[in-house]
């Protein structure tokens, strides 16, 4: 009975329009907002913020931007470890070549440096599409790691050909405790999921949902293809790329090409199947079930007494993964997402069966 809609009612556009027509919604929202900002770096042990909500944070983030190519505008791309990568080694190479070059700066230039390489492979896309499109966006990833690995530029000529960053700060506020770096990635997460939500609202969220559910049709009413799938590509990966940037300047502080491998951009293709295609909350639902997963896979047999192998865990995970993205395919294609809205649908109605 808490989640009702009875006498809330709209006057204008703009309130018919908002994000949260709801009230209960926008209360829950600020709620956890309130939640994420103020009690969870203030209570949570520096093993909950390193290990688990940072890398959630950061991985939402690229699911988001993945989510806005595959999603919305249907364009399959398994070159996401590759866009990160780029915003990576590029906010790298910002930072360290330009003397007092802000860090919230270099991310962004990051991601810049990601948009101009995803649009590139992105160019493909108005040729090709479904599987092939799928192996022109692998070509990325293989020649993105073979760039990094064996262009010394990229790396400012290390000779073991990792980079490492330290003393990050943001506008004179160091970043450099769990807390600080939880905080640094909540604020980017949350802006960028506003706006990715405002994007997807707006008319060209309207023309990247058209080229996914038939292009052909939506080239006829006036939609230009070129357009709409170039700037999916655009804003996907800036945002992946900045997501890289966070992914190696803040969770790992020193990585090599490998931590952006074939298997992150699998990951989180995973993350966008399982957590809902076509949603910008089933990019957090995704990141959240990839990250606590292994963990609990890890806890539950010492729970139940049950010794374990950790080969053993970590096959069982990859095993469960597969079992969950078909079952997914199958039985709720639009994934947990999908399954969040059912429920919401039911309370409104609860406790009458119509």
């Amino acid at each position: 009975m808490l989640y009702r809609e009875n006498g809330q009612f709209k006057s204008t556009y703009r309130a018919d329009q908002q994000i949260f027509p709801i009230v209960q919604d926008r209360v829950a929202i600020l709620a956890l907002l309130v939640v994420a900002f103020a009690v969870v770096p203030a209570f949570a042990s520096e093993y909950w913020l390193r290990a688990i909500f940072v890398p959630f944070l950061i991985l939402s983030l690229a699911a988001l931007g993945l989510n806005i190519l595959v999603g919305y505008c249907g364009q399959i791309s398994l070159g996401t470890g590759a866009f990160m990568a780029v915003g990576a080694y590029a906010a790298y190479n910002f930072h360290v070549r330009i003397e007092g070059m802000p860090l919230i700066v270099s991310l962004l230039l990051g991601g810049l440096c990601a948009t101009v390489v995803g649009v590139f492979f992105g160019i493909p896309s108005l040729r090709i599409k479904g599987l092939y499109l799928a192996v022109a966006t692998l070509a990325a990833q293989f020649f993105v790691d073979w760039a990094f690995l064996r262009i010394p530029f990229f790396t400012n000529n290390s000779s073991s050909g990792s980079v490492s960053v330290a003393g990050l700060n943001v506008f004179g506020l160091p970043v450099e405790s769990p807390a600080q770096k939880y905080l640094l990635c909540l604020t980017l997460v949350v802006v960028f999921a506003l706006l990715a939500k405002n994007l997807v609202r707006s008319a060209i969220g309207r023309e990247w949902m058209a080229m996914r559910d038939m292009d052909v049709a939506a080239a006829v009413i006036g939609i230009r293809p070129v357009y709409a799938k170039l700037t999916a590509f655009a804003v996907s990966s800036f945002i992946v790329g900045v997501a890289g940037a966070l992914w190696g300047f803040v969770h790992l502080g020193a990585w090599e090409p490998a931590a952006f491998s074939i298997d992150r951009s699998f990951q989180l293709l995973f993350m966008v199947i399982i957590g809902g295609l076509g949603s910008i909350m089933g990019s957090f639902f995704g990141a959240a079930f990839i990250v606590l997963l292994p963990i609990l896979l890890n806890q539950l047999p010492g729970w139940f007494g049950v010794s374990m192998s950790t080969a053993l865990a970590s096959h069982l995970e990859f095993m469960i993964f597969g079992a969950l993205i078909v079952f997914f395919l199958i039985v709720e294609p639009h994934g947990l997402a999908r399954l969040w809205s059912t429920a919401k649908e039911k309370l409104r109605l609860w406790p009458f069966p119509h």
